[in-house]
Formats: C-alpha cells, structure tokens, sequence
C-alpha cells in the first residue's frame, strides 16, 4: 500500500515546524519564553519540550520514505503526543498560563486533526487492502 505523497509532504512539514520551535527551547528557553509572555520558565521542563520535538521532528523527516505500516506507527505517536499536548496545554490555560498558550493549543490541536485524520484514512486503506 503505497503512502500518499500528500503526507509524506506533512511529515517535512511537521519536521520543518518542530525544529524552529525546538531549537530556541534547547538554547534559550528563558529568552525565548519570556519574549512570548512567560513571567517564569523552568529551563529544564523548556528544554525537555525541545528535546521532545527534535525527537519526533526528526523522525517525521527521517522516516518520510518508509512505508505504510511505519508511517501508521508514527502517526499513532504524533496523535498521542499532540493529544496529550492539548490536553495539557488547556488545563495549563485554565490555571492562568500566557495567553500566548492558546496559540500553541491552536497548533497542537490542528496537528492532532491532521495526525488523526491521516492515521485513520492510512489505517481504512490498510483494512481495505488486506
């Protein structure tokens, strides 16, 4: 079952947009948060973040070219991990955070849609193909 081109496009797309935001977190994150609206920032937890997009943003443009069934194991990790993020990210906004954070809710949630839709269209096509 081929992996169509579309996605695998996203994937560049999604390694292009985590590592902008991944590598002022892992270099400066104080600055880099205190300039978005941050009045504290814990640099360990900052740089922890980072550290997780280098690692799925890498593997988005490490695994661009494999196949259907890998594609449908980081899909899943991309829907977990942005799922939670929102998750996260909203209860953080109850309790006061920046309002810059519902930017980064927006972002999260459309690639949880994105992620979502696409696991699910590749997984159909799997059934279907089998």
């Amino acid at each position: 079952m081929p992996v169509p081109d579309a996605l695998r496009r996203w994937f560049i797309v999604h390694f292009v947009a985590d590592v902008i935001f991944a590598v002022p977190l892992m270099v400066a994150p104080v600055a880099f948060l205190t300039a978005l609206g941050w009045d504290s920032v814990d640099p360990i937890s900052a740089r922890l973040v980072g550290a997780a997009l280098i690692g799925i943003g890498v593997e988005s443009w490490l695994g661009r070219d494999r196949s259907a069934s890998s594609y449908l194991t980081m899909l899943r990790l991309k829907v977990l991990w942005s799922a939670s993020a929102c998750v996260g990210i909203f209860v953080s906004m109850l309790q006061g955070a920046p309002a810059m954070g519902w930017a980064f809710f927006a972002i999260f949630a459309g690639f949880n849609t994105l992620w979502l839709t696409w696991y699910r269209r590749l997984k159909n096509a799997q059934t279907v193909a089998t």
